[in-house]
């Protein structure tokens, strides 16, 4: 007997043409399309329903079948999905109509210089953000407090800043000589703050501090509201 392993990934492209539906799109025009569905949120399932649930559903196991069989269930879901994408498209062309090359520049040094460094490096945002919190000073570690796992200081207190995976290693025993653990998370381009825990009483003390002038500080944003 005979055996022949055939690992073939089947590209969403070689399946369309394999079916006769391929089309061909102009230059651009996919990606700008997505992005303007993306913003206009045109395919989202209140608009055209939930596929993965409506392609179980339907009867039929043929395309034709399927095609026939979701606009009985949807009429008016491609015309809707349609629309909403042109009226996203004119926004776009307002908006290509005010970029010049001065704001193309301002972009493009935000995307290689800022979001490089705060996606990086986000000590110095972190120090800085409970810096502002508490009404202190606040400076990144030397060489040889890094050493120690010691990011940076708040005022008085030594700051160590991990991401929240961390919490696995800290399990297996690592010390740290730092009075404060700050726990984050990267989520999508954004740096989210997600635990402060204290390392010894002064550590539990800068906590306490980080919780009273939250409270102030969301106090004030609801005074700000109303």
């Amino acid at each position: 007997m005979s055996r022949w392993e055939l690992n073939k990934e089947l590209e969403i492209e070689e399946l369309r043409a394999l079916m006769g539906k391929e089309i061909e799109f102009p230059t651009y025009v996919s990606p700008l399309l997505n992005l303007a569905n993306k913003y206009a949120q045109a395919t989202r399932p209140k608009v055209v329903g939930q596929m993965s649930d409506l392609i179980r559903e339907c009867p039929y196991k043929d395309f034709e079948g399927w095609k026939r069989w979701y606009l009985s269930k949807h009429p008016k879901a491609i015309e809707e999905a349609t629309n909403k994408i042109m009226e996203m498209l004119k926004e776009f062309l307002e908006v290509l109509r005010s970029v010049d090359r001065e704001l193309v520049r301002k972009w493009v040094e935000d995307l290689v210089l800022v979001k490089t460094f705060l996606g990086l490096r986000v000590e110095e945002p972190i120090l800085r953000y409970f810096a502002k919190l508490l009404g202190e000073e606040y400076r990144l570690s030397t060489a040889e407090e890094e050493s120690k796992g010691i990011d940076g200081y708040i005022g008085k207190y030594s700051i160590s800043i991990k991401p929240l995976t961390y919490k696995i290693e800290k399990a297996l025993g690592e010390s740290l000589a730092a009075d404060t653990l700050i726990f984050y998370e990267k989520r999508e381009g954004k740096i989210v703050i997600k635990e402060v825990e204290g390392l010894n009483e002064k550590g539990d003390e800068f906590v306490e501090k980080v919780k009273q002038s939250s409270s102030v500080s969301g106090q004030r944003s609801l005074n700000n509201f109303y």
